[in-house]
């Protein structure tokens, strides 16, 4: 039996780019996509899990393993329901954040009211779109800004952070296929004892943070393994 076609799926605020790392190491197809609203995809006008996960374009003759980060692995659980027309093979989610304070959800709210902050400079707005996505260290895709009237800003659309909390326990519910749940060991948005409250064997990534797919493409490929396991 051959490798899976993995589709990868980022973050809020990201793009397809940071899944450079496991393209590149995985012996298969991997297929990394630009969520709407960010990098190259066109925006939605209302922001909901649903609607991002129908934004997901692919070949949906093919069956896919989907390894989602954060927000993106969010919309793997959303894809494996089957309600997205996807034959769906199994789920890695990594960083699912799935405990939302009031502060978290009002915080969020207000994010998404702002008007994109504009910049003089390219690499001013480079260095903007890389601290909307959280990412560690400097490095911007560059289709993670535009110009608009002379000016540049992220391409990333902040009303995307109006998307608020998932119902995580409905959506592994809902799940057709093995999932395998992670987080790095010290991710303070996804600590695993919060994972442990929705699955019996979230697994714990020695020495990574929230971007464990950006800082050891290494140790989120070894995760898919764990799904034949799930399977067995």
């Amino acid at each position: 039996m051959g490798h899976p076609t993995l589709l990868l799926l980022h973050g809020l605020g990201a793009t397809a780019a940071v899944w450079d790392g496991v393209v590149e190491r995985w012996p298969g197809d991997a297929v990394a996509v630009d969520l709407p609203g960010h990098g190259g995809a066109e925006p939605l006008r209302r922001y909901t899990f649903g609607a991002l996960a129908a934004g997901v374009e692919v070949d949906p003759t093919r069956r896919y393993v989907v390894v989602g980060h954060s927000l993106g692995g969010v919309l793997a659980l959303t894809l494996a329901s089957g309600w997205f027309g996807l034959d769906v093979e199994g789920v890695v989610g990594v960083g699912i954040k799935v405990e939302w304070t009031g502060d978290d959800l009002a915080k969020a709210a207000a994010l998404a009211a702002r008007p994109p902050r504009a910049f003089d400079t390219r690499a001013e707005a480079e260095s903007w779109a890389v601290k909307l996505a959280g990412l560690p260290g400097p490095g911007a895709d560059p289709r993670s800004v535009v110009r608009v009237d002379g000016r540049w800003r992220a391409a990333f659309d902040p009303r995307a952070f109006a998307v608020g909390a998932p119902d995580a326990v409905g959506l592994l519910r809902a799940a057709r296929c093995p999932v395998v749940l992670a987080a790095g060991e010290h991710d303070p948005m996804s600590p695993v004892d919060h994972l442990a409250a929705l699955v019996d064997d979230p697994v714990t990534l020695p020495g990574l943070g929230h971007n464990a797919h950006v800082e050891d493409p290494g140790a989120v490929l070894a995760l898919v393994d764990r799904l034949d396991l799930a399977r067995s």
